[in-house]
């Protein structure tokens, strides 16, 4: 809430772009800041990715891609947010006061082994599993062809990852970015000679899923996560219905002389066009951490159709021009200089220097650091992270988890959730100093939803007043102890810890946080548990 005198910036305000911006953008993303671009801020790849970790990432806030940048065959890894395992869970455990006092007692008797044997009891079901969304896959049918000069990079001034290469004398070009202002994940593909373009495009999931092409330019992916964990090698098919997802991708195609037609039911094939815009939007059933997936009223296809109305029919200078204005009102607000610019004493060696890092890949950069000790690395290391907590929380959004919003499997490193025991808030230490505290509202409305759960858990679990996390949870704002070894498990300060986000709100007076949290109990009341 505002009060008098509040300033307008307290919120994140994306302005209309002009006919100027749309134009620039069209040029070449014309409104960079001019310092970008003589200190470029751009992570350089040589090749393709081989890896999933050498893929680049995309975001804003909610979906998110992966971009691999391969030649005759380009994959986009997709996420959702709010594609989860599970269904709101009960958190509580009547039984823990019992063996609570039992650990105690033996703990008083210096029988350690035998308190951290019996305080297993004490645990609960593990945390629910972040889901990869999909796929999109395009095959160009040149997997024989010699390519040449080869370029990939994502943009952190732009937040766009492009791809560029040549084959005989026709150039191809890929530009992809995922927008906030209209939460769509844009693709543009194009060639130098008109008629050159032609590929097949599909979208996958490794989630159970129906994918079909309704028409020549539209795919849709309807599908469900699992309504519970999914153990090793069994059917996530044979689990009741939990998240429900859509995904809808739609083409725009250029040129004079083309054909588009639906291959398999499930494809669609380009061939002889100039260029084509891709636009993929998606939702989920998911209405909160409360609501059981089977009682929401959320239609994800329904949804994903309403965000891809009011755009399908927008041209890609236009969509960029929106991009680039709310993007960028977030990541110019900081910069850093650790190097000599332009105008100090080594004019000449900084500029060859700048010339120099722009041509060469950022692992060779990270390779020749041991010896030239690069300031120019760390600065596009921090500028990263800004990027990455912009691309994976907004306002609205989840909560950045484990891996912030990107993730390839249904079974990832430590189930991608949010970990309390510094993890999670790692992913928000830069928010303040970084003056992106839009980018922390997530966390606050996470915590509330934690505050609830964990009351519960503090009063049947503790039978202490206030509220309790520990040190692992997901989606559902799971608040009891994870299942595992209780020397981690138990651990039971993550609602303290995360309340320090909040103390740091106040500090800084964020008018419309600090009203929020004055007025609310849930940053207070975990110190009664503690």
């Amino acid at each position: 809430m505002l009060g008098d005198g509040d300033a307008a910036e307290e919120w994140v305000l994306v302005r209309r772009p002009t006919d100027a911006d749309a134009a620039a953008a069209a040029a070449g993303w014309g409104g960079a800041a001019a310092a970008a671009e003589e200190r470029p801020l751009r992570i350089a790849f040589a090749e393709p990715a081989k890896h999933w970790t050498d893929a680049a990432p995309i975001g804003n806030g909610r979906l998110g891609a992966m971009v691999w940048g391969g030649v005759a065959a380009e994959k986009l890894q997709l996420n959702l947010d709010t594609l989860w395992t599970g269904v709101p869970g009960n958190y509580t455990n009547p039984k823990a006061p019992a063996v609570l006092s039992k650990v105690r007692e033996l703990v008083d008797d210096g029988q350690y082994a035998e308190a951290t044997s019996a305080a297993f009891d004490l645990s609960d079901k593990p945390s629910d599993v972040y889901q990869s969304l999909g796929d999109i896959n395009i095959e160009f049918g040149n997997a024989n062809d010699t390519y040449t000069a080869y370029e990939r990079e994502l943009d952190l001034t732009t937040a766009t990852v492009t791809v560029q290469y040549a084959v005989g004398n026709v150039e191809y070009m890929r530009e992809h970015f995922s927008s906030n202002p209209h939460q769509v994940l844009v693709t543009k593909i194009s060639a130098s000679k008109s008629g050159c373009l032609s590929f097949t495009v599909s979208l996958d999931s490794l989630l159970h899923h129906h994918s079909a092409a309704n028409t020549s330019n539209q795919i849709i992916m309807e599908g469900s996560c699992p309504g519970k964990r999914i153990p090793p090698k069994e059917n996530a098919s044979e689990s009741p219905s939990g998240i429900k997802f859509s995904a809808i991708l739609n083409l725009q195609i250029g040129g004079d002389d083309y054909t588009a037609q639906i291959v398999d039911d499930r494809k669609i094939k380009v061939d002889g066009a100039d260029w084509v815009v891709m636009l993929l939007t998606a939702a989920s059933s998911f209405q909160g951490p409360f609501v059981k997936p089977s009682d929401s009223k959320v239609d994800p296809t329904s949804e994903a159709v309403k965000l891809l109305n009011p755009i399908k029919n927008m041209s890609f200078s236009q969509l960029i021009a929106y991009h680039l204005d709310d993007y960028q009102s977030l990541f110019q607000r900081v910069t850093l200089k650790l190097s000599k610019d332009s105008t100090e004493s080594q004019s000449t060696d900084s500029s060859v220097r700048i010339m120099s890092d722009a041509i060469k890949s950022t692992v060779e950069r990270v390779k020749s650091f041991k010896n030239d000790e690069d300031p120019t690395l760390v600065e596009l290391l921090f500028h990263y992270g800004r990027y990455l907590l912009i691309s994976c929380s907004r306002p609205g959004t989840q909560v950045a988890n484990l891996q912030g919003i990107w993730n390839k499997d249904i079974e990832p490193a430590w189930d991608a959730a949010p970990h309390l025991n510094i993890n999670l808030q790692m992913n928000y230490w830069p928010s303040l100093p970084c003056n992106l505290r839009e980018c922390e509202e997530p966390l606050f409305d996470f915590i509330e939803s934690l505050a609830i759960n964990g009351s519960k858990t503090a009063k049947v679990n503790y039978e202490a007043s206030g509220w309790v996390a520990h040190q692992v949870t997901d989606i559902w704002a799971k608040s009891s102890p994870d299942r595992g070894d209780p020397v981690w498990a138990l651990w039971p300060m993550g609602g303290a810890w995360l309340s320090t986000h909040l103390w740091g709100i106040i500090l800084s007076q964020w008018t419309k946080f600090f009203w929020r949290i004055q007025h609310t109990h849930f940053w207070k009341d975990v110190q009664l548990f503690c």
